[in-house]
């Protein structure tokens, strides 16, 4: 039977280049390699995770639809299971932007400087962006989905000349904001409205704190009206 991945797995999968062999860290419970080898998309892949419990629900899910031949199961904490150049797509998803830049830097002299990443972080998404831009990654398509009310940036990068990044790309996403991504424009709209309400309810607060924060949200509303500016002017 095949299986049925919700809209953020999804957007994931589709992000994996095709005939490329896995590496899926933090796999949990296996659904994207089971997807994509059950379409044929990829010939193989590895289903790590650093939890006992997750990786063995994944090689139930794995067994139960007769994929143990093409999807391997590794104990691992983030890549240090992966032989050097074992992989041709590297997937982290579904966790915090520091644990995504830790991994990517503890596993670094795993990587041959080929490899395509597929990363989802749950936060700090500026940061990973720079982190990739200074180690020389073009981020060469993004998604962003909406799913149970929550927005999920999705990257993909590959090595490549350093791409400069002004403000609003870094905290948005520049192919998002090339491709006027409509999910982002309501996320960006969504976001201007609550700042702006921050605003409104520190405005003549004389307290040091409160203007300090005025001073933050004041910064935020000006890298969100240039990237909304990027809709309107596109």
């Amino acid at each position: 039977m095949a299986i049925h991945l919700s809209k953020r797995l999804t957007a994931l999968a589709n992000m994996v280049t095709d005939g490329n062999r896995l590496a899926d860290i933090g796999t949990d419970h296996g659904y994207i390699p089971i997807y994509l080898c059950q379409t044929g998309k990829i010939p193989s892949a590895l289903a790590m995770d650093i939890g006992k419990g997750p990786l063995q629900q994944a090689q139930t899910h794995i067994a139960e639809h007769g994929l143990s031949e093409q999807i391997k199961t590794r104990l691992s904490d983030g890549m240090a299971a992966l032989q050097f150049g074992e992989a041709d797509t590297i997937l982290i998803a579904g966790m915090g932007g520091g644990l995504v830049m830790k991994i990517l830097s503890e596993g670094a002299e795993k990587l041959t400087g080929k490899e395509e990443l597929i990363l989802q972080p749950q936060s700090e998404i500026a940061l990973v962006r720079e982190f990739l831009r200074v180690r020389n990654f073009q981020i060469l398509n993004e998604d962003m989905i909406l799913e149970d009310g929550k927005y999920y940036p999705i990257l993909r990068a590959v090595p490549g000349e350093k791409e400069n990044l002004k403000a609003e790309e870094l905290f948005y996403g520049p192919r998002l904001l090339e491709n006027q991504n409509p999910v982002l424009l309501e996320y960006l709209q969504k976001q201007q409205n609550q700042n702006r309400m921050l605003i409104g309810q520190l405005s003549g607060n004389p307290g040091e704190k409160a203007t300090q924060r005025l001073c933050e949200l004041k910064e935020k509303e000006a890298i969100l009206e240039s990237a909304l500016a990027r809709f309107h002017t596109m």
